[in-house]
């Protein structure tokens, strides 16, 4: 990998190509001379999602200590999650097939909405097949053009989308800074608004900053929405996120989360009231438009839901091993950022080339982190992100901090990646 490192996904985001179906020529160039490189993505999973489990890259099999999925509360091969699951495909069988506003909405959807708003605390719900479709669909039916979105820099790019897709006027404010939030929002007075913050960033394991940033945005009268899809489950007394953590449940509009995470399974829902999500049920094309999530998968969330909140035990074991991994890998020189969440990136630096040869030696070492590059994150900022759970044991941490330590702290790099 010569050049070619010195290039990324970003600089083929306009293409070359008179024909939009031919990819830019510069890109398949690239892509071919950093073959092995691109190769450490799209591994293929040899099983179910587990701390320890078998995966394939670029054609070589490893088993491995999973620290990539984001299993938070080890619910993927729950006994009693996967038991309902396969009691509903018996009785439901594979699939919706239909919308949720014609034929797709089964008691079971209906049975985990109200579920859910019970536990936020809020009057309705409204479920998505796809956490990035729900998101983005979130904001694309609440905003509209001449709208205002002010959005944390540091927000994922559903949110982003969503509010192109509105066509509402998309302002971003300094990661956390109150007196930016502040500033964009007198910037903007006279429009409709909405600040929108996530409950932890997915690339940084921080957390929206809410007891400085909501009284900026309640002094202009500004309602806020936030995406809880790594703190839902994980954070509060109760599970309920960052907003419940922070006690801030009065003061937030509309609350968004996904199933991928601590749920294990996969969509996404908003909760809020229920005169709001009435009218966004007609307005969100992601919803309407869009087949309604699996009856089995359903019924394996609202079973999992149980499983997460009928005591603290699987939570409290999440933030054990997360205290734990954060300590040790500090003692022995890892750069973590300045997060603190079970979300915990191992920085970098901006040498691409290095990025990719420590993946395959970790790879080969036994050990699935996945590489984050730039556009994902700043061109110096390249990272690998670790996800915690509460299934993995002492043994599995300990092990991965060996092979970290061995790996990227004392620098033996796999030669055959040269």
């Amino acid at each position: 990998m010569g050049h070619e490192a010195e290039h990324s996904l970003a600089d083929f985001y306009f293409s070359d190509s008179d024909d939009p179906l031919c990819p830019p020529e510069a890109f398949v160039q690239w892509a071919e001379a950093g073959s092995w490189a691109i190769s450490m993505y799209e591994p293929h999973m040899l099983g179910a999602v587990a701390p320890r489990m078998a995966i394939e890259r670029a054609g070589e099999r490893s088993d491995v200590i999973n620290l990539s999925s984001y299993n938070y509360l080890g619910l993927a091969t729950h006994p009693e999650v996967v038991e309902a699951a396969q009691e509903a495909l018996r009785t439901y069988g594979t699939g919706a097939c239909g919308s949720p506003l014609l034929s797709g909405l089964s008691d079971l959807h209906r049975g985990l909405e109200r579920e859910l708003a019970a536990f936020l605390g809020q009057e309705d719900c409204i479920l998505f097949n796809s956490g990035f479709a729900g998101g983005m669909g979130t904001l694309a039916g609440v905003l509209r053009k001449g709208d205002v979105a002010i959005l944390d820099a540091k927000t994922h790019l559903c949110s982003i989308d969503g509010v192109k897709l509105s066509r509402a006027k998309l302002v971003f404010f300094d990661h956390n800074d109150p007196d930016s939030l502040d500033q964009a929002l007198t910037d903007s007075e006279g429009a409709r608004r909405l600040v929108v913050v996530e409950g932890v960033y997915s690339m940084d394991g921080d957390t929206a900053d809410l007891p400085r940033l909501l009284p900026v945005a309640e002094k202009h009268g500004v309602g806020v929405l936030i995406d809880e899809a790594h703190s839902i489950l994980v954070y509060g007394a109760h599970g309920r996120g960052v907003v419940e953590h922070y006690g801030a449940e009065k003061s937030i509009g509309l609350q968004f989360a996904t199933f991928s995470k601590a749920f294990a399974g996969c969509g996404g829902f908003t909760v809020g009231p229920r005169a709001l999500l009435h009218y966004m049920r007609y307005y969100i094309n992601a919803y309407g438009f869009s087949c309604a999530l699996p009856p089995a998968v359903v019924a394996g969330l609202r079973k999992a839901l149980e499983v997460a909140t009928r005591d603290n035990s699987l939570r409290e074991t999440l933030w054990a091993n997360t205290r734990y991994f954060r300590e040790k890998a500090l003692q022995i020189g890892l750069d973590l950022g300045h997060g603190s969440s079970q979300v915990v990136p191992i920085m970098v630096g901006s040498d691409r080339r290095r990025l990719y040869e420590l993946t395959r030696t970790l790879h080969r070492r036994g050990l699935f982190l996945a590489p984050v590059d730039y556009p994902s994150v700043p061109e110096d900022g390249l990272r690998f992100r670790v996800a915690i759970t509460a299934a993995h044991t002492r043994a599995d941490l300990d092990r991965a901090l060996e092979i970290l330590e061995d790996t990227i702290i004392r620098g033996r790099v796999d030669e055959a990646a040269e």
